[in-house]
């Protein structure tokens, strides 16, 4: 079975990430935090933002996911998130959980991107005290669907957002995807959606495992190494957790990396089209969606090829992690080439 194309999870470490790892593991230094590897991949993140921030680092991305929403609310409040969006449809309950409660509102909207009417509606619809009342909108940057809001939607939703009392999160769990799409800088990305706190993804990224917790409300970072701890998320030997960090950050790998997961997604999406198979979404990250249908699909599966099934019924998405060369893209439309022949 291939998995080039199964999940950005699939992939090893990216060579940069790992010479840092290396790098980390001599000696005996400090432990739960208090070594150079950690302030070292924390001022590196302050550099990539050019703001000040804090930065806390867990090990997956639920973790970073439940416990910034849990930050940003308490148990009767609710959180406003895209019906597709992944701390919904994928966390197996852990944002309600480590919130105590926190009811997750569910939004509508055209490729995964929140439509402003929409959250306005879920804000306005009661506001009664049998009523989670809500506190905090998340956007998922790039979405589920592959697509990337423009810097526009994202000063629409924060505009919108700020006006009703709403604090935001953003899953960047594929961040430097985004970034890589839209040509922007980060700290342009999450100034223009006025983030509170950032989930950054690091596993996605190139890495082996691991996401940052950035927050840039720094009121709202208080006290919250105590939640990493209670939640089982406080590494003891965290320079093995931050330690790739550097290595991601320097001169810029992050970002020629995730520029080139877009470039293969890209590849791979005008070819299926040049196919005639359906395009579902405009690819602007690393994903492409597409419509084959379940004969095509079961062909596929049969001939190696893994890959996941998200939208019904003949939907496939098919991923492009840091490592995806030509070949396999080639290999890949060569394959589904041949189901029609």
């Amino acid at each position: 079975m291939r998995f080039d194309f199964a999940s950005d999870n699939t992939a090893g470490m990216c060579p940069e990430a790992r010479q840092a790892l290396l790098e980390a593991d001599q000696g005996h230094i400090p432990s739960y935090g208090n070594d150079e590897w950690t302030q070292r991949a924390s001022d590196a993140i302050r550099r990539l933002f050019e703001k000040e921030c804090e930065v806390f680092f867990v090990f997956n991305g639920t973790a970073a996911n439940s416990l910034a929403l849990a930050s940003l609310c308490q148990s009767y409040h609710s959180v406003i998130c895209h019906e597709l969006a992944h701390v919904e449809t994928d966390e197996c309950g852990a944002p309600e959980f480590f919130s105590n409660g926190t009811k997750l509102l569910l939004a509508s909207g055209e490729q995964g991107k929140l439509h402003p009417p929409e959250v306005e509606r879920l804000v306005k619809k009661r506001t009664d005290i049998h009523y989670p009342k809500p506190k905090t909108l998340t956007i998922t940057q790039s979405t589920e669907c592959g697509t990337v809001y423009s810097l526009a939607e994202l000063e629409e939703l924060r505009d919108l957002a700020r006006s009703l009392g709403l604090k935001i999160h953003m899953d960047g769990a594929r961040f430097a995807n985004a970034c890589a799409g839209l040509d922007e800088s980060p700290g342009r990305i999450v100034g223009s959606a006025g983030v509170d706190v950032l989930s950054l993804g690091g596993c996605k990224m190139g890495m082996a495992l691991g996401e940052a917790v950035v927050f840039f409300n720094l009121d709202l970072a208080e006290d919250f190494a105590y939640r990493c701890k209670q939640a089982g998320q406080l590494a003891s030997k965290m320079r093995y957790l931050t330690a790739p960090w550097v290595g991601m950050l320097t001169e810029g790998n992050w970002l020629r990396h995730a520029r080139h997961a877009n470039g293969m997604a890209r590849r791979l999406g005008d070819g299926l089209k040049e196919l005639g198979i359906e395009v579902l979404y405009p690819v602007q990250s690393n994903a492409v969606f597409v419509t084959l249908g379940d004969a095509k699909i079961e062909k596929l599966r049969s001939a190696g090829w893994a890959f996941y099934q998200f939208i019904g019924t003949g939907g496939a998405r098919f991923v492009c992690p840091w490592n995806t060369s030509q070949q396999a893209v080639d290999d890949l439309l060569r394959a589904i080439r041949s189901l029609s022949n």
